[in-house]
């Protein structure tokens, strides 16, 4: 039982975290425009990939579980 209270409370501090990020991403002004993110833009058309900076808050989340495992 102890380990399920455990992960509850790892997804709602991922939830906080998640939450804080899209109420203030705006705010932080190289999220979503690293070097490497990919944006294509046409007339009618935007398009627009985040790869560096997903590959980024990947890194950051794993090392956030990483220290939690031990």
């Amino acid at each position: 039982m102890g380990d399920l209270g455990r992960m509850l409370m790892l997804a709602g501090a991922a939830l906080v975290v998640v939450g804080a990020l899209l109420s203030f991403g705006g705010k932080i002004p190289w999220l979503g425009r690293l070097p490497g993110d990919i944006v294509i833009e046409r007339e009618n058309f935007r398009f627009y990939f985040p790869i560096v900076t997903s590959i980024l808050i990947s890194i950051v989340l794993s090392l956030i579980a990483a220290l939690f495992r031990r």
